[in-house]
């Protein structure tokens, strides 16, 4: 996927950005390893944003539908407050067993439970209320996952929803695959929708931030 940003401004951003914790960083590098599926990571400048984001919601329970190697889940849990935990869903066994051993080294291991399977099946087993919400899973079930969500998003909770931009492809009429045509979708749906209010940032890959509309 073509970077949306130019390389030297993305890396100033990146530089221009706190640091991750020593064991984030040394999870990207080991994620590196897994090839072309390593654009999946979040990396240190979306990292900080969703610790950051978590930070100032302060959330008791937050969740992630697409774990991958643990990163974005262990970012978030930094933040959270005092007795809060997270929820992470991961349909890949080898993305799972990595995760779990990650969690494992880091002493915010044990306020992440990990879910393995379909991400819509876990919600649907889940109680609400959820402070915060983050989607990077599979692009096509981006739209099943806001009516999944939605009424479980406690009251002045945020959905955070990655690769929004899609690397430009929501804007390439050509292009109706299924991922690109549920990403364009529920860009316009988000925006329609008088329930919620959103923000596309282009940050990375683009990341739509999503809270309820004030009554």
């Amino acid at each position: 996927m073509d970077p949306l940003v130019r390389p030297d401004i993305e890396e100033f951003a990146r530089a221009s950005t706190t640091p991750e914790p020593e064991l984030l960083r040394a999870i990207a590098e080991e994620t590196q390893q897994l090839g072309a599926r390593a654009g999946m990571l979040t990396g240190r400048l979306e990292g900080r944003l969703l610790k950051l984001l978590v930070a100032i919601l302060r959330p008791r329970r937050v969740l992630e539908i697409g774990c991958f190697t643990g990163y974005s889940a262990l970012s978030m849990a930094e933040a959270l407050p005092p007795g809060g935990r997270l929820v992470t869903c991961e349909i890949s066994e080898e993305h799972a067993a990595i995760a779990r051993a990650n969690f494992a080294r880091s002493p915010l291991g044990d306020r992440i439970e990990l879910r393995h399977g379909p991400a819509l099946d876990t919600i649907a087993a889940l109680d609400g209320p959820f402070g915060f919400v983050f989607v990077d899973a599979d692009k096509a079930n981006y739209p099943a996952y806001y009516d999944a969500v939605l009424p479980k998003l406690a009251d002045g909770g945020v959905i955070a929803f990655d690769n929004m931009l899609w690397g430009g492809r929501v804007l390439d009429a050509d292009d109706d695959t299924d991922d690109t045509a549920a990403i364009r979708a529920l860009n316009a749906r988000l925006a329609a929708d008088a329930r919620v209010e959103c923000v596309l940032l282009t940050v990375r890959d683009g990341l739509t931030l999503v809270r309820r509309a004030a009554p």
